[in-house]
């Protein structure tokens, strides 16, 4: 994993930065680099349609709270964010203008850093086209959008929580000499 921990992560980038209609992400656990967070703001200036499928229930609370500090900014960038509420998500998929990323690394530091992890990068369109529809069908079931008016409806204390629990994230990744992509 040392030689080779940052190859998922450019194949992301290289698939955002090329992104031309669609990118739908299902992630467990999202805490992403700043590269990762540009991309997906570049591409929603670019019109292409950026939605993310997030936890909606906290399984680890600061990861789950680092997470929703960003999603004030990630929404005023024209990112649509949907929480998934049956059950915890445990999703790591991928669909980006038809191709499909596949596997077990989550959108985090962590994942890239300290954990093994192996992802597939399929160039399917049919696989893509149902890995989609499977991801739509829960957002349209199982999910609640994350509107301006959801995250106004926050309290200060939620706030509170999800600064300290993001800054928290962020001081323990300095802790692994990488805080500048954090």
């Amino acid at each position: 994993n040392l030689r080779y921990r940052q190859k998922i992560e450019r194949v992301y980038l290289d698939a955002m930065a090329r992104a031309q209609r669609e990118i739908l992400i299902a992630n467990a656990y999202f805490f992403p680099g700043r590269k990762i967070r540009a991309a997906l703001a570049g591409a929603a200036r670019r019109g292409v349609k950026v939605r993310l499928l997030l936890q909606g229930q906290a399984e680890y609370a600061m990861q789950y709270r680092a997470s929703r500090y960003m999603y004030d900014r990630l929404v005023d960038q024209g990112i649509v964010l949907y929480e998934y509420l049956p059950s915890y998500l445990h999703a790591k998929v991928a669909v980006i203008d038809g191709h499909a990323m596949v596997g077990s690394a989550n959108l985090d530091p962590f994942s890239s850093l300290l954990a093994r992890e192996a992802n597939v990068w399929i160039q399917d369109d049919a696989f893509a086209e149902q890995l989609t529809a499977a991801l739509e069908a829960q957002l349209a079931s199982s999910c609640q959008r994350v509107t301006p008016q959801v995250l106004e409806r926050q309290n200060r204390m939620q706030r509170a929580l999800d600064a300290l629990s993001y800054r928290a994230l962020r001081m323990g990744v300095a802790l692994t000499g990488k805080s500048s992509e954090y």
